[in-house]
């Protein structure tokens, strides 16, 4: 029988993770900066310049990079008991094709910043509310219906998203594709999407012991009295709106959804009451450090954050593979 870390250690280590890339994302850069000239500007010291890379460039991006990939990483782990199949990421039911072929129409009419963010954010919402009312049939949605009406559509926005870069130019064409691959460079502030993580796991928290029972099967969850249609419906609500708030903010980044929640199953087993939180922590500092590796490892030119987190989830997700005994 695997033995599993026990709950407060690894949040506690998961935690002292978090901090230590944020300090690295700080320090870290086209520009090294030493550990106390960062923890300086932090505390409104140091020099301008100093204070100009921590607080203004690097800080937002840092916030930023880490609530999105607790967004995605939280909207994996929903996703998976949603629709009880260890492949699903917060990408499969089409959320992230509405959200891009939203972003490369504005990029391709020669807009920026808020409207790229506010036009993916329109699409993903768009593709939640066709996915859910084309998977509703006259019994109700099924996992297995909301999940194939979800691939069918990614399909789709997928043709579109060929189509949108066929008829771009030279001119955005290197923009859409850094943006389908992952780019944090139209980031804001950052405080927006980690308020909507924050309260995000504020709210599926309490809801923890019905994700233990719903992930053993509805007929489970009903014998146990809970009103599974509303709750699968809020969990399906809940992960596309964490979807699209990541998508929105820094593009199309895969593999983190996917891997965190199982490597957090191998280690802590599968108790949402450590597993969200954990994954919040986990999937931040993973795209956090991710963010810096692309910012820096051809520096000064950045490469797209998707293209190392895939090289990362690649390998971790084969491991994974390999080493569970048994479904994962």
């Amino acid at each position: 029988m695997q033995r599993h870390l026990q709950p407060v250690p690894l949040l506690v280590a998961l935690a002292m993770l978090t901090i230590m890339a944020f300090f690295v994302a700080l320090a870290v850069g086209s520009v090294h900066l030493p550990l106390r000239g960062v923890i300086e500007a932090l505390g409104g010291g140091a020099d301008p310049l100093t204070r100009t890379l921590v607080l203004q460039l690097r800080l937002p991006r840092a916030v930023t990079a880490f609530a999105t990939g607790g967004l995605l990483a939280l909207a994996g782990a929903l996703m998976q008991v949603l629709l009880r199949n260890p492949l699903a990421d917060p990408y499969i039911l089409g959320v992230s094709g509405g959200a891009a072929a939203g972003a490369l129409t504005s990029l391709l009419l020669g807009l920026a910043g808020i409207w790229v963010s506010g036009s993916a954010f329109v699409g993903a919402l768009v593709s939640t509310l066709m996915v859910f009312a084309l998977a509703h049939g006259r019994g109700g949605w099924t996992p297995t219906r909301l999940l194939l009406t979800g691939i069918v559509v990614a399909f789709g926005w997928g043709a579109v998203i060929s189509l949108l870069l066929i008829l771009s130019n030279n001119a955005s064409l290197r923009g859409m594709l850094f943006w389908l691959m992952g780019d944090l460079s139209y980031r804001g502030s950052g405080w927006l999407p980690l308020a909507v993580v924050s309260a995000g796991l504020a709210v599926c928290l309490p809801f923890a012991r019905h994700l233990n029972v719903l992930a053993r099967g509805e007929t489970l969850a009903e014998a146990l009295g809970i009103a599974v249609r509303p709750f699968t419906i809020a969990i399906y609500i809940g992960a596309s709106l964490f979807t699209a708030v990541a998508v929105t903010e820094a593009g199309a980044i895969g593999f983190v959804g996917l891997v965190i929640p199982h490597m957090l199953r191998l280690v802590s087993g599968s108790d949402h009451r450590t597993l969200l939180p954990g994954a919040v922590l986990l999937g931040g500092s993973l795209l956090l450090l991710a963010d810096t590796l692309a910012r820096t490892i051809v520096a000064p030119q950045q490469l797209p954050v998707g293209i190392v987190t895939a090289a990362i989830g690649v390998p971790i997700f084969l491991y994974l593979l390999n080493r569970a005994r048994g479904p994962l």
